[in-house]
């Protein structure tokens, strides 16, 4: 089946679920893409505006740059597991509680950041802000509906990360740091717009069941245990060992719930399908060698090409912006294309951007290695994320973007650490 019946069918099915559920003819329309973009591209600046800042941060708070550090990895980790909880969610209430939860915990999360002087509660603040964010993606691409449309969003996406360290530190400079670290409000613009739109354009829910905490939970310790496992010193062998055992047991044991439970939190119909499998293990792959590349290829502009800082870093911010821009013609042209060359310019891109990285001395050659990561990972997250939603029925479809989301967000978890054992560990 194309893009476009899957879209089609997709449209069809909600109206029919809203028309039935509500006694009238919805609204036509889908949610302008653009609304849907500043819902959920925001989150992205607000993740990595830290990057530049951390030791103004540590010092206002009064503790060592490493420690204050913890509140980029908070974030990351409450991201990467919110998703699919929030999806889960939306399967089981609908997108108008996601909405209202999500823009809860980002605006006190926001507040708790803004207003503590303890890491303690700033890093609780930062948790809530990642999770309500994630609540406001995971919205945005189930409201997306077709892989041009999730192309804006991830593009946009890819370019506000991009830019989010840039802006971090010139509001920081200018105001504070703690403003830097509220930029994720400009989501709650997009709210009401949104919400006048989700009940004519939500995916139909799930039959009402009892909630099944069992999978919840488990998924979470299995993402908590992926997040933190490439993050174990190398040295600390008990360390990794002991992660290691714990995703194991997490996965073992997710598998026999997902048997005893097949329409659980994690359906059995995902676990099965061939076509959500290789979209989420394409898009990790993917994910895994932008975020490599993305903090190994400033090292490599110093150490190969002789590159200052200032150079290296204006250099990468080109080449992320664009790349994340032309990835939206991936998404744009990808009904036209077909799956199989999507797939197939996206595993040809990876690949020749690893290629560079490897043995590229030329400063531009290593720029275009960075250009193609990001493009082949955007590219992924706006086009795979469409087809593994396609891979199940429409009350699914929320579900199944939520863990294909939480795969990709894998990626900024494995690449760091393995740009770190192989080019930043002798830094």
């Amino acid at each position: 089946m194309t893009t476009t019946a899957v879209t089609a069918t997709a449209a069809t099915t909600a109206t029919s679920a809203t028309t039935a559920a509500t006694g009238r003819a919805p609204t036509p329309g889908p949610v302008p893409v653009l609304w849907l973009a500043l819902l959920a591209t925001p989150v992205a600046a607000a993740a990595n505006a830290p990057v530049l800042i951390l030791p103004d941060m540590a010092a206002s708070l009064g503790v060592p740059t490493e420690t204050a550090a913890r509140l980029v990895a908070a974030f990351a980790w409450a991201m990467a597991v919110s998703v699919p909880l929030m999806a889960g969610l939306m399967r089981r209430r609908g997108l108008t509680p996601v909405l209202r939860l999500s823009g809860a915990l980002l605006l006190g999360g926001t507040l708790l950041v803004a207003a503590s002087p303890w890491l303690p509660a700033a890093l609780l603040g930062r948790a809530a802000q990642a999770t309500g964010g994630a609540g406001l993606v995971a919205t945005a691409m189930s409201l997306a509906g077709s892989a041009r449309r999730m192309g804006v969003i991830s593009a946009g996406f890819g370019m506000l990360g991009a830019a989010g360290p840039l802006l971090g530190a010139q509001l920081s400079h200018a105001v504070s740091w703690r403003l830097s670290l509220s930029v994720s409000l400009l989501s709650l613009l997009a709210l009401p717009a949104v919400g006048r739109h989700a009940a004519v354009t939500a995916p139909p829910t799930a039959p009402r069941s009892r909630f099944d905490a069992r999978g919840a939970a488990l998924l979470t310790v299995l993402a908590t245990a992926l997040v933190l496992l490439p993050h174990a010193p190398a040295a600390a062998l008990g360390s990794a060992s002991a992660s290691a055992a714990v995703v194991a047991v997490a996965v073992a044991l997710l598998a026999l719930h997902v048997r005893r439970r097949p329409d659980g939190f994690v359906p059995a119909a995902l676990v099965r399908s061939p076509l959500f499998l290789g979209s989420s293990l394409l898009a990790l792959a993917l994910s895994t060698s932008y975020f490599t590349l993305l903090f190994a290829v400033p090292r490599l502009l110093a150490d190969r090409a002789g590159w200052d800082v200032t150079a290296a870093g204006a250099g990468q911010l080109v080449a992320l912006l664009t790349g994340s821009a032309l990835s939206w013609l991936l998404a744009a042209a990808s009904a036209r294309l077909g799956r199989t060359a999507v797939r197939a310019v996206l595993v040809t891109l990876g690949a020749l951007a690893a290629l560079l990285a490897v043995f590229a001395s030329w400063g531009p050659l290593l720029l275009v290695a960075t250009l193609g990561g990001v493009f082949g990972a955007t590219g992924a997250n706006a086009v795979l994320s469409m087809q593994a939603a396609s891979s199940v029925p429409a009350p699914q479809r929320p579900t199944a973007i939520g863990l294909f989301s939480l795969c990709y967000q894998l990626g900024g978890a494995f690449g760091p650490a393995i740009a770190t054992a192989l080019v930043l560990g002798g830094a």
